[in-house]
């Protein structure tokens, strides 16, 4: 949808707008916002609204710490679940310095440089996600636990799926926000689901996915329920993957789509592939962010850990759907609803387009299941394997000049830190699991 500013003005008033929140993403992929009065529309409309940039992890230090939101005004929308009567929209921003430049922090940022990278070599770049997430019961004072009530598994309906009537409150909350959702259903795990919304250009998926990621715990909460994110809450289960289908559109056609070839995959598509297996590492501190990421990136539970391609195979990082025309997409499945999904598309469009412009060759497909391949089978076929914790896939991502390229040095350098101090935070911890182990026989 796209407004001018006079249509803002219009919306607020004839919705009876009250609050407006202005929002944006750190760089760890935390939505925040300053909430402002519709009698201040006028002054954030003109880019005058300014924050502590110094109190927002990643941003900058305290003596440069003013900051501008610029309202992006294609994005104005009004929460659904908020009074009828004095409603609350919002406005999704990028954030400047105060001489007027784009700072090099914002993620958005981030994703734009490479869009507009993809746009100097005639490409746009559509992105279709699909997000699991668990819902798990509160305790007496609304913190969340681990606790779910019910033992539903894959594409299971109600009574056996107690998150049916949820989901579908979700599912009409985010429609009533313009999201045209394609599906949704129960997933693997007892209380996990997935919700899928229809692809979109790039910078409009990205939001869309903070937007999604809100209404849904938001929604979860109306319903005495946490909705969360985090990749593996729960041992012996499926944890919730951020599958992650991409295309690129050329001169208003599928660049992916060639009727020629035996999948329908057109060269820009090999190359484009190729180049995510060359950074795949690399890449998996950014669609992997988390500790806990690396709990889900294991053998058995779905989750790919080896890097490699297949059609139908679902066992490989990189699956083709059997949609063709276009449909035709690449299916990257290691990412996790937990990455920044404006660093994420970042680094896949980087990594696809080395692909391109190096004119790498994907390596044969492997059509049959990794997990039960010897390592000497996996290694006699060439296929690597993901970093396996969070500090490997630190160090993968720092000697990347592509990946650190595309995040660009302020987003490269105090990200890096931030995850290898979150990893040694991690590695000093006296577990449960150590203390169950090791204090009855020591």
């Amino acid at each position: 949808m796209k407004y001018t500013r006079d249509d803002i003005f219009r919306m607020v008033e004839e919705e009876d707008v009250e609050f407006i929140r202005l929002q944006f993403t750190d760089m760890f992929g935390v939505l925040k916002n300053v909430a402002i009065t519709a009698s201040q529309l006028e002054k954030a409309l003109d880019n005058r609204c300014m924050f502590d940039g110094s109190s927002v992890e990643g941003y900058v230090r305290i003596e440069e710490s003013d900051m501008y939101l610029y309202p992006d005004y294609d994005s104005f929308a009004i929460f659904p679940w908020r009074p009828q009567a004095g409603k609350v929209a919002r406005l999704i921003c990028d954030v400047y310095t105060p001489d007027g430049e784009r700072f090099s922090g914002d993620p958005r940022n981030v994703l734009r440089r490479q869009i507009e990278e993809a746009k100097e070599m005639g490409f746009t770049f559509n992105v279709g996600p699909e997000l699991e997430f668990f819902l798990f019961q509160t305790d007496e004072e609304g913190r969340p636990t681990t606790i779910s009530k019910e033992d539903a598994g894959y594409f299971d309906l109600g009574p056996t799926d107690l998150g049916e009537n949820v989901r579908r409150d979700m599912v009409m909350t985010l429609e009533d926000m313009g999201f045209e959702i394609e599906a949704s259903h129960h997933e693997t795990a007892p209380s996990q689901h997935e919700i899928d919304f229809k692809y979109d250009e790039a910078m409009v998926t990205a939001d869309n996915i903070m937007t999604f990621k809100l209404a849904v715990k938001t929604i979860a909460k109306r319903h005495g329920l946490w909705a969360t994110f985090m990749p593996k809450p729960k041992t012996g289960v499926s944890g919730s993957g951020m599958h992650v289908n991409m295309s690129l559109d050329k001169d208003g056609k599928n660049a992916f789509y060639d009727e020629n070839d035996e999948l329908g995959l057109s060269k820009t598509a090999y190359e484009f592939m190729a180049g995510l297996m060359a950074h795949a590492r690399a890449m998996a501190a950014i669609t992997n962010p988390l500790v806990n990421s690396y709990k889900r990136l294991v053998p058995g539970f779905e989750a790919p850990a080896y890097i490699a391609w297949a059609e139908k195979n679902r066992s490989p990082l990189i699956r083709i759907p059997a949609a063709k025309g276009e449909g035709t997409r690449i299916e990257l499945r290691n990412p996790d609803p937990s990455a920044n999904p404006y660093l994420a598309l970042a680094v896949c469009l980087a990594a696809g387009l080395d692909g391109i412009k190096k004119h790498l060759t994907p390596p044969a497909a492997i059509n049959r299941n990794i997990y039960e391949m010897t390592e000497e089978e996996r290694k006699e076929a060439g296929i690597e394997v993901l970093p396996e914790n969070l500090l490997d896939a630190v160090k993968a991502m720092k000697s990347d000049a592509v990946i650190m390229d595309a995040l660009g040095e302020h987003v490269g350098r105090i990200y890096s830190q931030a995850k290898e101090h979150e990893w040694e935070e991690y590695r000093t911890q006296v577990s449960e699991w150590e203390v169950n182990q090791y204090l009855p026989k020591f």
